[in-house]
């Protein structure tokens, strides 16, 4: 193999492995992880292509964003697996803890959220 050749390839490398990194990290890397706790609004299946479980747990207290103006503490999240889903579907309107993975951006068969819930920690009643 010539110099040219060689140093082609190894160029061709580089740039393969950079666009590799950049897919991993975008896509692929867990930016942030955590544990969010409120009562659960909703879980739905929905999709085109890929149907993927998506809810809503409505957190205590209430949040500005903008002056003025108020608004209940809403956390928007994809579910990792049907299990999971199913269980929180058959006990909606319950309080949940939710252990949760944040991604840079969403893959169409991880669903529509950049948090994805892959455990529940527990499950209580809501008092009355």
């Amino acid at each position: 193999m010539t110099t040219r050749k060689k140093t082609i390839s190894i160029l061709i490398a580089v740039i393969l492995l950079f666009i590799a990194g950049l897919v991993y990290y975008k896509y692929f890397f867990v930016f942030g992880e955590g544990v969010k706790a409120g009562e659960l609004n909703y879980v739905v299946r929905k999709g085109y292509m890929f149907k993927t479980y998506e809810g809503k747990l409505i957190q205590s207290g209430i949040k500005s964003r903008q002056t003025g103006t108020l608004q209940n503490n809403e956390f928007e999240f994809s579910i990792a697996n049907k299990e999971i889903a199913e269980k929180m579907m058959a006990n909606s309107g319950e309080f949940y803890e939710l252990h949760y993975k944040e991604y840079k951006n969403t893959l169409p068969w991880r669903g529509f959220s950049v948090y994805v819930v892959d455990s529940i920690y527990s499950v209580k009643d809501i008092p009355e």
